[in-house]
């Protein structure tokens, strides 16, 4: 597959990749039935077969549910069919991102990170009967029925801004119902270093209206790893379910289990909520893609690849999170967000500012008594902060010229008081329109492999003429055959921390 021409690297999801700790991965031996057909050891901690034993979606599987009837949004660098994501139950929502003009890349996951989750999330050999996604021979994500609905809004180097984003969030509350989608879960691997106040940030504003809409919207923590101890943004926000990262040690019991020394911390005010398996996870991969031909020391077989950060580990929580609400419809976000939370294993090697109420267990949250728990509306916020503030240092340029100041991505004033109106009214989209903007089409047409597939004029009718970010004015022409890039990104951006090989040592951890 064709990567973007005129592309370069720079600290998006690609600079996650090349950080130097070295984390896990294991080795592709033959282990038990079953082993030998994917290409690695099913047994092994990462494998998707491992982790569904230990967040307890193989006894979900075996009561009967699946994940079937069950939306989950994911807004991410798109999804590729690749085999195991090729099943019918992925469905192309708008591509929103700077790869959306060129017709070999539009709706197609050119590095990789959008594809790995997805397969997670929902990848599946074959549909089969629920306790058919037990067998060890076979690929299978945590839901394996749910639907996957593919928000595309991360370039093929990573590159996004955050009103991109913002603009995706918006879309899937509106469309939520559109052609019996039924979103009712939104993945979120994606975060900021804003230190902005989220009762102000547009972004936390953003996710709180999906969450209002019954939305349960889970959020990746981050993989700062260093003295800061703020979750990135909007995982801070107190509303969304935050998820860090666990090291499962190859063992299915929590007992044993630690969070690696890359997780962002988090704060006694605010920390992840609950940690799910994040270390050496094997999914699907690109091949020749960004991160593919990168890190091709990741490979496992022929079709996966290992990956460690808490993309992996908000993945895994998006699937059970989907599992749950098969289980029981009626449950709003708040009360999943208390079943998941309530029904984790907290463990003795660190503190809760690291595990929150520890590892997920999808089973039990699904046989705990409900209640009609709610979260305090007190902190919900309004939306009207600084645009600049939600993004941090995470910046894309042009030809040099950095995307900055109260503007949006196609360098247009950024008005937050009347966005965040729309945006709770459900109105920031009208037709393929958002803020007034041409984004995408605005209707469902055909079927594709994907069932049903969103129809979008190219951005190109969007010149950029007449617009400044910085000082420097932009030439005429659009998105196609121009140089993007990442600027000034950390390592909560794109909260997926390696595609190493190298098993972690003592000596990597804090």
């Amino acid at each position: 597959m064709s990567r973007g021409r005129g592309r370069r690297a720079g600290r998006g999801i690609a600079a996650l990749a090349a950080t130097t700790a070295a984390l896990g991965g294991f080795v592709a031996t033959a282990g038990p039935a079953g082993a030998a057909p994917l290409g690695y050891d099913v047994s092994a901690k990462g494998s998707l077969y491992h982790i569904a034993q230990a967040v307890g979606a193989h006894d979900s599987y075996r009561a009967g549910f699946t994940g079937r009837g069950i939306g989950v949004a994911l807004i991410d660098t798109g999804v590729t069919e690749v085999p195991g994501l090729d099943t019918g139950n992925v469905v192309n929502g708008p591509d929103l991102s700077f790869d959306s003009q060129d017709p070999e890349l539009a709706h197609r996951d050119a590095y990789g990170h959008g594809t790995h989750l997805a397969s997670i999330i929902a990848g599946r050999d074959v549909a089969g009967t629920p306790v058919s996604y037990t067998d060890p021979g076979r690929f299978n994500g945590i839901a394996p029925d749910a639907t996957l609905v593919d928000v595309k809004v991360g370039a093929s180097d990573g590159a996004v801004d955050v009103t991109q984003v913002i603009a995706a969030i918006d879309w899937v509350v509106e469309h939520r119902d559109d052609n019996g989608m039924n979103i009712r879960v939104l993945n979120l691997s994606y975060g900021t270093d804003s230190t902005q106040d989220t009762r102000t940030d547009p972004l936390a504003f953003a996710v709180e209206q999906a969450w209002k809409a019954g939305i349960v919207v889970v959020v990746a923590g981050g993989n700062d790893g260093s003295t800061n101890h703020n979750l990135a943004n909007p995982a801070r926000d107190p509303y969304v379910l935050a998820v860090g990262a666990a090291d499962t040690q190859g063992t299915v019991d929590p007992v044993d289990d630690t969070v690696p020394s890359w997780a962002t911390r988090g704060t006694n005010q605010r920390h992840v909520d609950v940690v799910a398996p994040g270390v050496s996870v094997t999914g699907l991969r690109v091949p020749n893609g960004y991160a593919d031909e990168r890190h091709p020391d990741a490979r496992r077989g022929t079709r996966f690849a290992v990956s460690s950060g808490t993309s992996q580990a908000a993945a895994v929580v998006s699937g059970e999170v989907a599992l749950l609400l098969q289980e029981d419809p009626r449950l709003t976000p708040d009360q999943v967000k208390r079943q998941i939370m309530s029904t984790s294993s907290p463990f003795d090697s660190t503190t809760n500012q690291y595990r929150g109420n520890g590892l997920t267990d999808v089973r039990q949250a699904q046989v705990k008594p409900n209640n009609n728990t709610t979260q305090s509306p007190q902190f919900y916020g309004t939306g009207t902060g600084s645009i600049e503030a939600s993004r941090g240092t995470s910046h894309v340029d042009h030809d040099g010229a950095l995307l900055q100041g109260e503007v949006d991505v196609f360098g247009n004033a950024w008005d937050g008081r009347a966005w965040a109106t729309a945006s709770a009214r459900q109105t920031a989209w009208v037709g393929g329109r958002w803020r007034g903007h041409l984004l995408t089409g605005d209707g469902w047409e055909g079927t594709t492999w994907r069932t049903v597939e969103w129809t979008q004029p190219a951005w190109d009718t969007r010149q950029w003429r007449d617009a400044s970010w910085t000082t420097r004015q932009w030439r005429d022409g659009s998105w196609t055959n121009t140089t993007w890039s990442t600027r000034q990104w950390r390592d909560a951006s794109w909260s997926t921390r390696q595609w190493r090989t190298a098993d972690l040592s003592s000596a990597s951890w804090s």
